[in-house]
C-alpha cells in the first residue's frame, strides 16, 4: 500500500510529529476525487491505566469531485525503526458512497500497539474504482488461483520445522523446506558464533528413493507429515558432534562438516529411531522388534520375535491417533535400562480396508479398535541394552474398583512414560472411561509401582484431558498441568521428593518422602488457560509457558513464571501476534514463533526476557516474498462474539469480507470443525487459501463453538455424550447472525468442513434444511461407533452402555432428510476415518432418492492433499457452489 500520509510515533507517550506529505496531491496524482486527512494533531498516542500503549487516530475523507465516489476501507500500517510492518488494521468507514463535497470523519484506537511502533502510514486499504473509472491506492495485483495457493514456493514463506539447539547452544539447527519442492525438507545449521547459515544434509542427494514401509507410511500419516518428503525428524548426540538423521527408512549419522555415515541399509524401515541418552547406542524398532546397538555397530534385536499380533516399541494404534503417543521405548538417564512397550493385538477386531487406488486395490486387514470393542493389552518391561535383565512392570497398583475394572485389569491406557533425572521411572495410566489418571512411582529394578498423585475429571460428565506439559524437576518435585480449578493451569507437586544422603539424615530416612506440607503449590490461576509448558531454568528458579489472557482467548503469548510462586508471571512477547515457543533444555534460550493475520509465521531466538536474540526466519513481507504479489488483494479480518444457543456464553468469530460494492451482498463460505481439540479462531497466520475464497467474491466466516478447546473446562463440556448437538445449536446462532447483516446474502451461506467439520455439515444440513445453501462434507465420521475407541468413549461413552446417545450423534439416521446441495468427498485410502463411514451414507441417500454429489480420490487417505490434487478439489467445490447459483453478486 503506498502510503497516503505518513507520520512519525514518538519513542514513549508523545503525540505523532507530521511528515509534510499532502494526500490531496498524492491523490490527484492518481485520478481520484478523494482527499484524505489526518492532521498530526488530531493523533494521539498514549498509556493507558493497565500500561498497554494506545495510539488514537482522527480525520476525514472528502469528496472533492462532482459525483458520486464509493469509499474504500481505510489502511492504517504501523512500523518500526526499520521500516518493517508491525501491526496493520483496516478501519471500515461507516458510509461506502459520498455525494460531491461531502466530508466523512474517521475516528478510532488501536489497543496494545506494539511497543516498536515509529511510524504510522494511513492509506486505501483496498483498489478502488473512483468516477473516472482509474484505480487508488494500490498497484496492480496477480490472481489467486488455486493452483497457486497449493504451488511452490509455498505463499506462506519458508516453514522451518523442528528447530533444535545443540547441546553446547552454538548450532541451531532446523528442517527448511525448498522453494521448488514445498514439501521436501533438508536439514540446515545456524552458527552462532560465525552468524551464518549451512546445509547440513540435503535430502536429496542422500537419498536412495527406496519406498517406505506400510507401518511408517501409517505413522506419518498419524504424525500428520504423511505429505512431508525427505527429512522430517533428526537428533542431536549428547556430545553435539554429530545429528541421527532417519532417511528414506534407514539411518545416518552427519557430521558438522557435513559428511554422513550411514548406519543401516536394509529393505526393512527403521521405526522410531533413537539415541540413547548419553548417545552410546542408537535403537528403533525393525520388523515388530526392538533393536539396539552401539554407534558403529552393527544392532541386534533385543526382544523376541513373538508372531504378527505381538509389537515391542511401539505404540499401539489409539496411542498414536489418540493420545499424543508417537513412541513404546524410553532410555533411562544414564544410558543402563530401557522401558519397552509390549503390545499384543490379538484382542482387537480387524477391519478390512480397501485402499482403493487408481491402478488397483490393496487390501488391508487392520487392527482397528472401534468404540465399544476391545483394546490392544499393553504391558511394559524394564531391562538392560541388551535385552537382560528383564522386568515387568506393574500396571494394576492401586486400582480403585469404582474407575477401573478390576475383573480386566489390563482394560487400561498408557498415556506416557517419563524417567525423573535421578533415574526414577513413572507412569501415567488412565482408565477406560478416561475420568482418572493415576501418577505411578515404579521402581525400575523391581516392576514394583505405587500411586503417587491422582488427577480426577475436573467435573461431572467430563473427561481428563492428557497433556505433555509436565517435567520432573532435579530436586524431585514436578511440574504438572491440570484443568481441576475449571482452567488449564500449572503446579508444583512435592510429593515425590525424598530424603538423598545430601540431606545429612539419619541413614534410616534416606530414600523417604520429605514431610513437606502443602503437597502441592498452584502457580498459575485465573479465566484463561496454560497451552504448553515450554521450559524450566530450574537454576534461576522460572518456568516458562505458553497461555491465552482472560482478556483474548484468540492469542497466545510467551509468559515466565517464579518456580517458587514467589513473582507474579511476566508476558514475554509481543501483542498483536499468537505465538507458540520451545526451549533449550537448560531453558536458557527461547525459540519464539508468531504470527498475525497479516504477518506469515516468523521465527526468533530471545532471551529469557522475550529480547529478540536473532531471526531464525524473519519472513518479511518485502519484495521478495512469495506472497507480495497477492498483498494488494490481502482482506483484513474481523472479529467479534454472538452469544451462543444458550443466551449466555460467548462465542467468537473471524470474519473476512471482499472488496464489497454499496447496496450489494455477499455468499458465505462459511467453513467449521466444530469438534473438540482445535481451536479454529485466532489471530493468527491462515494462509493463503482462505484469501483466495475471500478473492473469488465470498465471505469467509468460522465460529468456535462450545466444546472446542482453550476456554476452560465449562465451554467444553456440553459435548459429553452429545456429539452432533451443541455444536450444531451454535453454528445455527452463528448463520442466524450472518443474515441479519445487509451486506450477506443470507440465500447464500455454504458450509464447508472436513473429518469433524465434514461430520457436522452433514448434521447441520439434516437439522435445517433450508437455512444453508449448500454444504461440503469432506471426509465426514456418519456413525460413531464405527470410530476408534480412545477418542470417541472419551466424549461419547461406551456404546454397549448408552447405544442412545449413538443413535442420535449418527449422521445415518436423518441422512434422508437432507434436502439442500451435498457434495460429499473422501479419500478411498482413508485409515482414520475409514470409507465405510461414507459408503454406508451414500447408500442411504441412493436408496432413499435423495440427490446429492460426490468426488472420491483413489489412493488417497485422510489427507487429501498435493499440488495438483489439492487445486483439484478446491476446484470441483467451487464448481459444485457455482453450479447451485451460491455465487457472488455481478
Amino acid at each position: 500500500m503506498p502510503p497516503i500520509l505518513k507520520t512519525t510515533l514518538g519513542a514513549a507517550v508523545l503525540a505523532f510529529a507530521a511528515v509534510p506529505v499532502s494526500a490531496q496531491a498524492q491523490f490527484a496524482e492518481q485520478g481520484s476525487d478523494l482527499a484524505m486527512e489526518f492532521p498530526a494533531d488530531r493523533q494521539d498516542r498514549r498509556v493507558l491505566p493497565n500500561g498497554a500503549e494506545y495510539f488514537g487516530f482522527s480525520g476525514t475523507v472528502t469528496n472533492k469531485g462532482k459525483a458520486d465516489v464509493a469509499v474504500p476501507d481505510v489502511r492504517i500500517v504501523l512500523r518500526d525503526d526499520q521500516e518493517r510492518v508491525v501491526y496493520q488494521m483496516d478501519f471500515v468507514p461507516q458510509k461506502r458512497s459520498l455525494a460531491p463535497g461531502e466530508t466523512l470523519s474517521i475516528r478510532d484506537g488501536i489497543t496494545d500497539v506494539p511497543a516498536s511502533s515509529r511510524f504510522a502510514d494511513f492509506g486505501w486499504a483496498t483498489a478502488s474504482k473512483t468516477n473516472n473509472g482509474k484505480a487508488v491506492g494500490m498497484s496492480e495485483t496477480q490472481d489467486l488461483t488455486f493452483e497457486r495457493v497449493f504451488a511452490s514456493p509455498s505463499l506462506d514463506g519458508p516453514s522451518p520445522r523442528q528447530a533444535k539447539l545443540s547441546p553446547d547452544g552454538r548450532f541451531l539447527t532446523l528442517l527448511r523446506n525448498r522453494d521448488d519442492d514445498r514439501e521436501r525438507y533438508d536439514l540446515w545449521a545456524f552458527d552462532r558464533e560465525q552468524g551464518d547459515w549451512r546445509m547440513l544434509v540435503d535430502s536429496e542427494s542422500l537419498s536412495s528413493g527406496r519406498e517406505l514401509s506400510e507401518d511408517e507410511k501409517m505413522q506419518r500419516e498419524r504424525a500428520r507429515v504423511g505429505n512431508l518428503k525427505g527429512i522430517i525428524n533428526y537428533e542431536w548426540t549428547a556430545d553435539g558432534q554429530g545429528i541421527l538423521v532417519p532417511l528414506d527408512g534407514d539411518l545416518y549419522l552427519a557430521g558438522l562438516d557435513r559428511q554422513a555415515t550411514r548406519l543401516t541399509d536394509t529393505e526393512e524401515s527403521e521405526l522410531n529411531p533413537k539415541l540413547s541418552s548419553e548417545s552410546n547406542f542408537v535403537s528403533f524398532v525393525r520388523d515388530r522388534q526392538l533393536w539396539v546397538g552401539k554407534i558403529g555397530e552393527e544392532a541386534q534385536p533385543v526382544t523376541p520375535k513373538e508372531g504378527d499380533t505381538i509389537r515391542w516399541g511401539e505404540a499401539e494404534f489409539v496411542a498414536q491417533e489418540e493420545m499424543g503417543r508417537l513412541t513404546g521405548y524410553w532410555w533411562n538417564p544414564d544410558d543402563t535400562r530401557i522401558a519397552v512397550q509390549r503390545t499384543d493385538e490379538s484382542p482387537v477386531g480387524i477391519v478390512t480396508r480397501a485402499a482403493i487406488g487408481a491402478t488397483g486395490t490393496k487390501v488391508f486387514d487392520q487392527r482397528y479398535p472401534v468404540a465399544g470393542s476391545a483394546n490392544a493389552i499393553v504391558e511394559l518391561f524394564v531391562m538392560d541394552p541388551d535385552g537382560g535383565d528383564k522386568v515387568k512392570v506393574d500396571l494394576t497398583a492401586g486400582m480403585d474398583p469404582e474407575y477401573y475394572d478390576v475383573s480386566q485389569p489390563h482394560d487400561i491406557y498408557l498415556a506416557r512414560v517419563d524417567w525423573a533425572p535421578d533415574g526414577r521411572l513413572f507412569v501415567q495410566r488412565q482408565n477406560r472411561e478416561q475420568t482418572v489418571l493415576d501418577l505411578l512411582e515404579v521402581d525400575p529394578a523391581t516392576g514394583e509401582s505405587n500411586i503417587l498423585l491422582i488427577e480426577y475429571a475436573a467435573s461431572e460428565n467430563y473427561w481428563v484431558n492428557l497433556s505433555d506439559d509436565y517435567k520432573f524437576l532435579k530436586d524431585g518435585s514436578f511440574l504438572w498441568w491440570s484443568e481441576r480449578d475449571g482452567f488449564a493451569h500449572l503446579y508444583r507437586s512435592f510429593q515425590g521428593m525424598r530424603f538423598t544422603a545430601d540431606d545429612n539424615v539419619d541413614p534410616a530416612k534416606v530414600g523417604t518422602r520429605l514431610p513437606i506440607v502443602p503437597t502441592t503449590q498452584q502457580l498459575t490461576s485465573g479465566n484463561w488457560v496454560v497451552t504448553k509448558l515450554v521450559g524450566v531454568d530450574q537454576d534461576a528458579g522460572r518456568v516458562f509457558y505458553t497461555g491465552t489472557s482472560a482478556q483474548d482467548p484468540l492469542e497466545q503469548h510467551v509468559y515466565s513464571a517464579a518456580l517458587d510462586g514467589s513473582v507474579s508471571p511476566i508476558r514475554l512477547t509481543e501483542t498483536g501476534f499468537t505465538h507458540s515457543a520451545s526451549m533449550d533444555k537448560g531453558g536458557k534460550t527461547l525459540l519464539i514463533t508468531r504470527s498475525s493475520h497479516s504477518q506469515p509465521t516468523q521465527s526468533y531466538l530471545a532471551d529469557q526476557d522475550g529480547q529478540r536474540l536473532a531471526w531464525v526466519e524473519e519472513n518479511a513481507l518485502d519484495a521478495g516474498h512469495p506472497y507480495t504479489p497477492y498483498l494488494a488483494s490481502h482482506r483484513p479480518a474481523q472479529f467479534g462474539t454472538i452469544k451462543a444457543a444458550d443466551g449466555e456464553t460467548d462465542l467468537y468469530y473471524k470474519m473476512v469480507t471482499p472488496e464489497m460494492e454499496p447496496g450489494k451482498s455477499y455468499p458465505v463460505f462459511y467453513y467449521h470443525y466444530s469438534g473438540p481439540g482445535p481451536q479454529v479462531v485466532t489471530r493468527g497466520w491462515d494462509g493463503a487459501l482462505q484469501q483466495a475464497v475471500v478473492d473469488a467474491g465470498y465471505i469467509w466466516f468460522e465460529l468456535d463453538n462450545r466444546g472446542s478447546a482453550n476456554r476452560g473446562v465449562a465451554f467444553e463440556q456440553p459435548l459429553y455424550r452429545a456429539m452432533g448437538s451443541v455444536e450444531v445449536d451454535d453454528q445455527r446462532a452463528g448463520a442466524e447472525f450472518l443474515k441479519t447483516l445487509d451486506y450477506v446474502d443470507g440465500d447464500k451461506i455454504a458450509l464447508y468442513g472436513w473429518s469433524y467439520g465434514g461430520y457436522m455439515t452433514l448434521k447441520q444440513m439434516q437439522a435445517d434444511p433450508g437455512l444453508y445453501a449448500a454444504g461440503i462434507s469432506g471426509a465426514p465420521v456418519t456413525k460413531w461407533e464405527l470410530y476408534d475407541t480412545h477418542y470417541t468413549e472419551r466424549y461419547m461413552g461406551d456404546p454397549n452402555t448408552v447405544p442412545e446417545a449413538y443413535q442420535a450423534a449418527s449422521a445415518i439416521p436423518d441422512a434422508t432428510k437432507i434436502s439442500d446441495p451435498l457434495l460429499l468427498i473422501h479419500g478411498m485410502a482413508d485409515d482414520n476415518v475409514v470409507f465405510e463411514n461414507s459408503s454406508e451414507l451414500i447408500s442411504v441417500l441412493q436408496e432413499g432418492n435423495v440427490p446429492f454429489e460426490m468426488m472420491l480420490y483413489p489412493g488417497y487417505t485422510h489427507r487429501v492433499s498435493g499440488e495438483n490434487i489439492s487445486p483439484h478439489m478446491w476446484n470441483t467445490i467451487f464448481r459444485f457452489l457455482e453450479s447451485n447459483a451460491v455465487t457472488p453478486p455481478e
